[in-house]
């Protein structure tokens, strides 16, 4: 009888998407239907690296993960580690983990939370659309749940969708 391969994946794939954050893309591998993971404690058992994956999924980040855990997850979905690693934060950037930010023009384009949103550095301005990010609901005015959670689209208080929340989206100031 032959035995598991111990490096074979044993999650449903699921493919990164362009710029996704960890948190984000966490989030879509739990909810896979193929998975069944009802936590992210669940999914780092899975991978044999504890809860360490609920911190990330919160984008909370200290201690930063160390390649060995990024591997069990990489291995464990079948993905390549570069990849994972993409997803995580700059070690040169200072991320702000609260609040969660949004553009919903980004949003649109590509359906997933950007890292790149979370940044301190970035004067809450998109950069590629010259938009204000936003840090809550423009219609219930609540603030929006981890990435992880978005698994719809859409304001988890009153449903308003993400791709409609661009047009409550200030421009930002010009330079000069």
């Amino acid at each position: 009888m032959r035995q598991p391969d111990e490096d074979a994946p044993r999650l449903g794939y699921v493919e990164p998407l362009e710029q996704e954050s960890i948190s984000h893309y966490l989030g879509r591998l739990r909810y896979f239907k193929a998975n069944h993971l009802p936590s992210a404690y669940a999914l780092g058992q899975a991978a044999g690296i504890g809860a360490v994956t609920a911190r990330w999924e919160k984008l909370y980040f200290n201690p930063f993960p160390i390649e060995e855990e990024l591997g069990a997850i990489a291995r464990l979905i079948g993905l390549d580690p570069s990849r994972f690693q993409a997803m995580l934060p700059h070690r040169d950037m200072t991320l702000q983990s609260r609040p969660i930010r949004l553009c919903g023009a980004c949003y649109a384009e590509i359906p997933c939370h950007r890292m790149v949103w979370q940044y301190k550095d970035i004067v809450a301005v998109c950069t590629r659309h010259n938009l204000r990010l936003l840090e809550r609901c423009p219609s219930c005015k609540r603030p929006f749940q981890i990435p992880a959670v978005w698994t719809d689209g859409k304001c988890h208080h009153c449903t308003m969708r993400f791709t409609a929340m661009v047009k409550y989206q200030e421009r930002g100031k010009k330079d000069g």
